[in-house]
């Protein structure tokens, strides 16, 4: 069994096309630091992020799920990420009868031009879910729910 001081989690990083992914795009080019684990994948609107596919990151064993916005007022499709708040609140509330905890899930804001703000924003996440320790699905039961097929 692995130590948590050698826990490394496993996140999945949903990103906005126009606002966080380029802001990812922008720590790159500056040489920011940030730590390897959250695995991204490049959504056109955070508003786009369902929360099925939420439920199964969890379910394929990611440790942690982050999703970045645009900041209000700043969407490319005008509400998208009204959307996406709406639903991370949603996600909470399920997210806690299944016994996971809140901060396993994240809703953020980063823009094209904050590549500082997104190193920081993923060391964040990675910490916060490093100290929680690996996510352990309690019952068969949960299973059953975080199961999308």
């Amino acid at each position: 069994m692995t130590a948590v001081a050698d826990f490394e989690p496993k996140i999945i990083g949903f990103l906005c096309n126009w606002c966080s992914y380029a802001g990812a795009d922008k720590a790159g080019g500056m040489q920011e630091t940030y730590p390897p684990n959250v695995r991204i994948i490049r959504v056109m609107c955070s508003g786009r992020v369902d929360p099925q596919f939420v439920l199964s990151a969890f379910e394929k064993g990611a440790d942690g799920v982050i999703i970045l916005a645009c900041h209000p007022g700043d969407c490319h499709y005008k509400e998208g990420n009204c959307r996406a708040l709406q639903r991370h609140g949603m996600l909470n509330m399920m997210l806690e009868q299944l016994g996971v905890e809140k901060e396993r899930c994240r809703l953020d804001y980063v823009s094209a031009g904050e590549g500082e703000k997104f190193s920081r924003v993923i060391r964040e996440i990675v910490e916060s879910v490093r100290v929680l320790g690996p996510l352990l699905v309690a019952s068969d039961h949960n299973a059953e729910i975080l199961s999308t097929e």
